[in-house]
């Protein structure tokens, strides 16, 4: 059973994703919710705010913050 994500929830992505330059483990932020709620549209930026990718991710790809958990800054190109 997955959980509910909302519009504006900050998700964590569940595997790498080479191709876009995301990593399992990098923190985006839902910026649409399918109506069937199979997937969500969630934006990935750098901590100064730049745009990395926009995806359309299934619901199985990301999932929600947990509790006690902190952000890790990596380099996009390492």
């Amino acid at each position: 059973m997955s959980e509910l994500m909302n519009e504006h929830d900050r998700v964590v992505l569940r595997a790498d994703l080479p191709a876009e330059g995301l990593k399992c483990g990098d923190v985006g932020t839902i910026v649409h919710v399918y109506r069937d709620r199979k997937a969500y549209e969630v934006e990935f930026i750098t901590l100064e705010g730049e745009t990395v990718a926009v995806l359309t991710l299934e619901t199985d790809q990301v999932r929600p913050i947990k509790p006690g958990e902190i952000t890790h800054a990596r380099d996009r190109a390492a």
